[in-house]
């Protein structure tokens, strides 16, 4: 290569670094101030650093066919800031390639009247008041939507994390709670500043002041007394799974309603959204958001059942060891999961493919289903073995998962990689429900095997914000439709 290429290719680097970096002050501002969030083809920018968003950029390729150009969706993210938009989720990545295409005849100004009328409407709130947050439980889940909340405060979402509340408060817990929020050995660092108030007994997070609070029981706790007022109680702990025992927490005063992040027993209704979130009702005071694996499989199972059909198959989970096993061998009231996680594959029940019932009543009685906790500490994978109602192809079957992971009603709940080197750990913090490996997926007549990854902790805790904001009234229009 000639010294003259080599700096060629150098300063066009340099040139997209420096446009990107412009980018990041743009994208807060309009999500702070406008309630505007910036995506690039389904990737939140929010909080992106320069790398994230020259790597959303290249990412556009694998979506797309082309890599966007930084120069264009720099003077795009230029123009929408000067529009008056009340509050959406934008894909910046994807109105960029519509003004791309060739059939498109219209000047910037123009396609981006047209494209955002439905918004142009000057600046709104999405909700007259904020929503008071309480998280009941502060484990492995609990931390991750903390994170997510404090990550999201802004005019976009109204949603306040007011409090924690925990059992204990022994000497020296305040500190190890904010120890915990603050550092993670899976998914890094908390993004920002974190400081304790011992003398009220509070987090100070970003700017958001949480209050820990410690209980034994739902419905022993007046939030009133915090200022907290018709809050949404996230029950984390999985203790209370019927109608009885997470209607404790609507005892307490300040509770409006409460959200479980377990599968639920009884009729409680199990949400998966994108796939049955339309059941939500504003007179709902309790729901569930189902399991992790749940969300993974049935947004996939839905396209395939819709488009396909699926006449039975089974679910293999393989999933990352949990907090419910131990550490080394020992008592253990369940089988097999006595003996040491970290080192060894140990084959346990799942409810996944009964719950799909739940979301899907269509597929009742034609899944079987099965797990195996492997010795990783995050993310899993659901193995689907189906019979389809016709024959088919892995380019058809792929193409129908691709297409929905882009522009479906699906696409924040699925994600689509064509990767032959992807291995669990580089999805670390992926936001889809569940992740289509398509180079691994077989496909024989109407038989097919599919392999789709999850991360059982940020993935789902995503989903469990998504039925958050529907429960709070919180729906934000996703553009370009």
């Amino acid at each position: 290569m000639s010294l003259n290429a080599s700096e060629q290719y150098l300063n066009e680097w340099k040139d997209r670094q420096n446009l990107a970096e412009k980018m990041i002050p743009l994208v807060g501002q309009l999500y702070r101030d406008r309630g505007l969030v910036i995506l690039m083809y389904g990737r939140r920018l929010m909080n992106a650093t320069t790398i994230d968003i020259l790597k959303a950029h290249r990412y556009v390729r694998q979506m797309a066919g082309i890599e966007l150009d930084v120069n264009k969706s720099f003077e795009m993210l230029e123009a929408i800031a000067n529009m008056d938009l009340s509050p959406a989720r934008l894909d910046l990545g994807k109105l960029c390639s519509a003004y791309l295409d060739p059939a498109n005849d219209l000047d910037m100004a123009a396609f981006l009247t047209q494209e955002l009328a439905s918004i142009n409407t000057g600046k709104k709130n999405p909700l007259a008041e904020p929503q008071d947050v309480v998280l009941y439980g502060f484990g492995r889940i609990g931390r991750l939507l903390a994170r997510l909340l404090i990550e999201r405060t802004g005019a976009g979402n109204k949603m306040r994390l007011r409090a924690i509340v925990v059992r204990g408060g022994r000497e020296g817990d305040l500190k190890k709670r904010a120890s915990l929020l603050r550092r993670d050995s899976v998914h890094g660092p908390f993004n920002g500043s974190i400081i304790i108030d011992e003398e009220t007994n509070a987090i100070i997070a970003n700017g958001n002041y949480i209050k820990v609070i410690y209980a034994d029981s739902p419905d022993s706790i007046d939030y009133t007394q915090y200022g907290i007022h018709n809050a949404l109680i996230v029950d984390n702990t999985g203790i209370w799974k019927d109608e009885a025992g997470l209607g404790l927490h609507l005892k307490s005063k300040g509770t409006s309603k409460v959200l479980l992040t377990a599968p639920a027993k009884g009729d409680i209704k199990n949400i998966v959204y994108g796939v049955n979130h339309s059941e939500i009702s504003a007179d709902d005071k309790i729901l569930c958001a189902a399991s992790c694996t749940t969300n993974a499989i049935v947004p996939v199972l839905k396209v395939l059942n819709d488009t396909l059909g699926i006449n039975s198959g089974h679910l293999e989970t393989i999933h990352a060891y949990t907090n419910d096993q131990n550490l080394i061998d020992n008592y253990h009231k369940a089988e097999r999961r006595g003996r040491s996680a970290p080192l060894n594959m140990v084959i346990t029940s799942t409810g996944a493919a009964k719950a799909v019932a739940k979301a899907l009543p269509e597929l009742a009685g034609k899944l079987t289903g099965n797990a195996i906790r492997v010795p990783t500490p995050n993310v899993s994978m659901a193995l689907m073995n189906l019979n389809l109602g016709r024959e088919t192809t892995v380019e058809e079957l792929n193409g129908l998962l691709r297409e929905a992971s882009l522009n479906s009603q699906l696409r924040e709940q699925i994600g689509f990689t064509t990767s032959t080197e992807l291995v669990s750990s580089d999805l670390v913090g992926s936001t889809e429900a569940g992740i289509v490996d398509s180079a691994a997926t077989i496909v024989e007549e109407n038989r097919a095997v599919l392999y789709v990854w999850y991360d059982n902790e940020a993935g789902y805790s995503n989903q469990v914000i998504r039925v958050m904001q529907d429960m709070t009234g919180l729906k934000l229009p996703n553009l370009p439709a």
